[in-house]
């Protein structure tokens, strides 16, 4: 289950971003599609549920509070986010957004009382080391662009760990959680959208009388639920630091394919040692978590 959870996760994070077709129709409106997407989850798993295909608890007054906080989080994470992408140059957004992992870490000692051995930790610094040898060549400062990608850094790791305990059967179970945070948080990205102009971009666009872009808009969506599942599946059947990990090692692997066949790609010493050093420490934490030496210690039940 960790490999198929692991794969599963890569895969459709992979077919997300090398959504080619979508990208070359220049589509302005990132949080359209995330309503779109949210729309894809709501509806697929309501039909399921209604079905009896999956199972989640029904909606009553106590879902806002197990649900709680993650829908704040999800906001701040969507700002954060799209606000630091513009700020840094993207080797610098590359080793700011590694810092996820041992924010990860943290949280997850602090909010679920993990405990984790030192061969574990030695593997998440070597990404970090790693990130920041690969980008050496282009380490600008900007302190807005730092702030935005920071914050995206703890709303992300939080994102992880929050989802992690609330996917808990006793709780919401992974379906309950995706079902109703999506439910929770497509009312307020929609207010978001329409009062940035995001919403009036998507309305006014000039391909949706055409079949591709509209066939490739909803295969966004779904592929966007089925990468929003992943995520899930991967925290419940191992942790959220794997899943940042999972993360971290598919965009390793994007700039080795980079290399290969994108053509744009311009070779330096530094950035490959670099690289390498980040892929051995994601393969050398799989390795231990396969192997199961990452088993966190869970503290004793007092009763």
């Amino acid at each position: 289950l960790f490999c198929f959870a692991c794969l599963f996760l890569s895969f459709f994070s992979l077919s997300s971003v090398l959504n080619i077709l979508f990208m070359l129709f220049s589509f302005p409106s990132p949080m359209f599609l995330g309503i779109g997407q949210m729309a894809a989850t709501i509806f697929i798993l309501y039909v399921s549920k209604l079905s009896k295909i999956v199972h989640f608890p029904d909606f009553d007054k106590s879902i806002p509070v197990k649900l709680f906080p993650l829908p704040l989080i999800y906001v701040g994470n969507h700002i954060s986010g799209l606000s630091s992408t513009s700020k840094l140059s993207l080797p610098m957004f590359t080793v700011l957004r590694k810092f996820t992992i041992p924010l990860t870490l943290l949280l997850e000692i602090i909010i679920l009382g993990k405990r984790y051995p030192l061969s574990i930790i030695v593997s998440v610094f070597a990404i970090i080391l790693g990130a920041f040898i690969a980008a050496g060549s282009d380490l600008s400062f900007n302190p807005e662009g730092y702030t935005f990608v920071l914050l995206n850094d703890v709303f992300t790791a939080a994102n992880g760990v929050y989802t992690e305990q609330k996917i808990n059967p006793k709780e919401l179970g992974k379906y309950g959680v995706l079902f109703y945070n999506a439910c929770f948080m497509v009312l307020p990205t929609a207010i978001i959208s329409f009062s940035t102009g995001d919403f009036q971009q998507a309305t006014h666009f000039q391909h949706w009388t055409n079949f591709l872009f509209v066939f490739q808009f909803l295969l966004s969506c779904l592929l966007g639920f089925l990468l929003m599942y992943s995520t899930v599946l991967c925290s419940h059947y191992n942790s959220a630091l794997t899943t940042t990990v999972v993360g971290a090692i598919k965009n390793i692997s994007i700039a080795y394919i980079g290399m290969l066949i994108g053509g744009d790609y311009i070779f330096s010493m530094l950035n490959f040692i670099g690289l390498n050093i980040c892929m051995a420490g994601g393969l050398r934490y799989s390795f231990l978590t396969l192997r199961g030496s990452s088993k966190p210690v869970q503290p004793r039940d007092e009763e």
